[in-house]
């Protein structure tokens, strides 16, 4: 059983900048796929970026890419998501998931066995 807990949220200016620590425990994640997902309220969740066990691969949404960088540090059982240049589109719950698989996991929610209880960030306007 994988527990996720996320943290690095908080209240950030248009422009800024945040990074997100999706941190692993009861198992390690040499073997999970990791995705990210943010959900603002009144909208569905939304897929925002996912990297394979191994770091040799991952994929970014359109709304995030060029601004969004995921990546992991294995030995620390964490992954991690630099968000720059925030806009206010940007606020909502972010949640990483995670998923055993090796390869590339899809960036769709129904994917992932594994949740954390989300951080919030908010983009001021």
């Amino acid at each position: 059983q994988v527990q996720l807990v996320e943290s690095g949220g908080g209240l950030v200016q248009p422009g800024g900048s945040l990074r997100l620590s999706c941190a692993a425990s009861g198992a390690t994640l040499d073997y999970y796929g990791i995705g990210w997902f943010r959900q603002a309220p009144g909208k569905e969740r939304e897929g925002v970026s996912c990297i394979d066990s191994s770091s040799s691969g991952a994929y970014y949404g359109d709304s995030v890419k060029g601004r969004f960088t995921i990546s992991r540090d294995n030995a620390k059982n964490t992954v991690y998501l630099q968000m720059n240049s925030l806009k206010p589109e940007d606020t909502a719950v972010y949640y990483c998931a995670a998923v055993r698989t090796q390869q590339l996991p899809p960036l769709i929610s129904g994917e992932y066995d594994y949740w954390g209880q989300g951080t919030q960030v908010t983009v001021l306007s």
